[in-house]
């Protein structure tokens, strides 16, 4: 899966939550200040050559939606991220997050706690 710059994910972000929509809608939730509709546009069309995003017609427009789950595309980023910065270690990433948030026992203890409600 190919990775998406920063604009292109702000984008993504919005047609994950969404689900289906125009590109005045994606502007409507960007930020201020708002981007020119051609600019959204161009970025749309190249999540579509990407394969992120694929579109239908409605009436003289375009409807967007989002091909790539968000949490295949999180999960991937992840991984990209442990094996480029800590050679593959989940517990390195761990380890450097609770060092760099002074981060305690308690709050790694809920964070599992957490993980094992999940695995229910």
């Amino acid at each position: 899966m190919k990775q998406l710059t920063k604009a292109e994910e702000e984008v993504m972000q919005i047609l994950w939550l969404l689900k289906r929509c125009n590109v005045a809608a994606i502007i409507k939730e960007l930020p201020e200040p708002k981007p020119a509709y051609n600019t959204v546009s161009t970025i749309v069309r190249i999540l579509e050559g990407k394969g992120f995003v694929d579109h239908e017609q409605e009436g003289k427009g375009y409807l967007y939606f989002p091909l790539v789950q968000k949490s295949d595309y999180s999960n991937q980023s992840i991984n990209k991220l442990v094996d480029g910065y800590f050679q593959g270690s989940f517990k390195s990433m761990v380890s450097f997050f609770m060092k760099k948030n002074d981060m305690g026992l308690s709050e790694l203890e809920a964070i599992l706690n957490e993980i094992k409600k999940e695995d229910k």
